[in-house]
């Protein structure tokens, strides 16, 4: 996890610790995913489109749902609080534009953040603030 980003004050410590530890998770590091901004309400992540692509070059539709889980998962997770965790239970995507280079910027926003659920649609947008995807991720928030 890089140190640019910035935590909720009243993020818990257990889950900054997993988070700076695991750098979002093993997949979040091979894809380069860096996480910028991080709360319940409002994330923000960016990855390079550079070794994320399919056979023809462009930015695989798997990387683009990669990088809303990882961002509404972590969101989700901040939501739920210390001695809590979130179980994603469903996620859709529309591609709604392709890219072959530069760097993509997913912003995450609650949609509903309640006792057990958590809803966060997430737009990946390429640098020239073209949305390329939306995706919709809804966690299961559970107890330790």
């Amino acid at each position: 996890m890089d140190t640019m980003t910035t935590f909720p004050e009243n993020l818990p410590p257990e889950l900054v610790e997993r988070l700076v530890t695991s750098g979002g998770g093993e997949l979040a590091r091979k894809m380069n995913i860096e996480f910028l901004e991080l709360s319940a309400e409002h994330s923000v992540a960016s990855m390079p489109v550079e070794g994320n692509t399919q056979v023809i070059g462009l930015l695989h539709g798997g990387a683009h749902v990669v990088l809303g889980e990882s961002l509404g998962s972590v969101s989700s997770a901040i939501h739920a609080g210390a001695g809590r965790y979130a179980v994603g239970i469903e996620i859709n995507a529309t591609h709604s534009r392709s890219v072959t280079s530069g760097i993509v910027t997913a912003t995450c926003t609650a949609l509903v953040l309640g006792r057990t659920l958590a809803t966060h649609e997430i737009v990946v947008r390429d640098e020239d603030g073209r949305r390329l995807s939306t995706i919709r991720m809804t966690n299961m928030l559970r107890d330790q």
